[in-house]
């Protein structure tokens, strides 16, 4: 009598796994912010931004699986449906959180489209692959911002605006925590959030120093849940940051230190600018050195369940 061979259950993508926690996090954190903690957006703004995000996700893959030949990535099951929608809804909801439009729900729905149309339109080949290098969400906010004046940033107090006490502490702690978890074990984006870190603290040091800026006032937005979101959710987006540890390193530096000279040009909402900047001039560079912008290539199509981009990404800087 023969004996069965137990089955094994494949091992999951880390990327997947990092894109499910995070879309699981914003969602409750959206959900959270807008009962409890103060959000000043309409409750309608974030099903705004998930619809468009799907909608242009899907639009554009099938158009660009038509034109390559191969079949979409959202096609084979249910889980290659989800994980394909995965960074459509992370993008959406990054930019229904982070954009205040008044009472209209244009610019969110304009910065959803600006960031899931990005992926498609700017990609180069590095290593091997095409791939986009622009943070998506990053990008669309962004843009946002340079098309419309009207439009602002969220600000940064809706974050913790209802609460008092204790949780005036532990949210920011807690975000800080299961951000520095989700970093260290699926994104492995340490190193890029230390070059942040201290190029945010040495510009905060320079500023002080040479422009007469108060230092306590800029170590203590360092302090703040906006920055902490920015620190492990935008700014560590695996898809379009380096992955040896020594660029990423520069990469957080050059980042902090460009947000710093932003601000010293009395530039508003340095951070995402920043961030495009850098993310752009890296993009540049891949082209310069050699590598030439290229769709997917027909002969090696991505798997159904694996998405292209990896976007933890999201936000709340402000």
């Amino acid at each position: 009598m023969s004996q069965r061979t137990p089955r094994t259950k494949a091992p999951t993508d880390p990327r997947i796994t990092a894109l499910r926690r995070f879309a699981i996090s914003i969602t409750v954190f959206t959900i959270v912010g807008h009962l409890f903690l103060g959000f000043e957006q309409a409750y309608l703004t974030p099903v705004a931004g998930v619809l468009t995000a799907y909608a242009v996700n899907l639009v554009l893959e099938t158009l660009d699986a038509w034109t390559h030949g191969h079949p979409p990535r959202y096609l084979g099951s249910v889980s290659a449906f989800v994980n394909f929608l995965l960074p459509a809804h992370i993008a959406g909801l990054a930019c229904a959180m982070l954009l205040y439009g008044n009472e209209s729900l244009w610019p969110t729905v304009f910065a959803a489209t600006v960031a899931s149309a990005s992926k498609y339109l700017i990609r180069v080949r590095g290593n091997g692959a095409p791939r986009h290098m622009l943070n998506p969400s990053n990008l669309g906010i962004s843009v946002t911002l340079l098309c419309f004046s009207w439009v602002s940033i969220a600000p940064p107090y809706q974050f913790t605006e209802y609460v008092r006490g204790p949780l005036d502490w532990l949210i920011p702690v807690a975000v800080l925590v299961s951000g520095t978890m989700l970093n260290a074990k699926l994104t492995r984006r340490m190193p890029l959030i230390l070059g942040w870190v201290g190029g945010f603290l040495l510009q905060a040091v320079i500023r002080a120093l040479f422009f007469h800026d108060s230092l306590a006032s800029m170590l203590l937005v360092m302090s703040g849940v906006a920055f902490i979101l920015y620190t492990n959710y935008m700014i560590t987006d695996p898809g379009t940051t380096p992955r040896r540890p020594r660029y990423q390193v520069v990469f957080g530096l050059a980042t902090a230190l460009t947000y710093g000279a932003l601000v010293i040009a009395h530039v508003a909402f340095g951070l995402f600018f920043a961030l495009t900047i850098v993310c752009t001039v890296r993009l540049l560079w891949t082209v310069v050195s050699g590598r030439r912008p290229l769709a997917r290539p027909q002969s090696a199509p991505q798997p159904a369940h694996v998405p292209a981009d990896t976007q933890p990404a999201v936000a709340a800087a402000s």
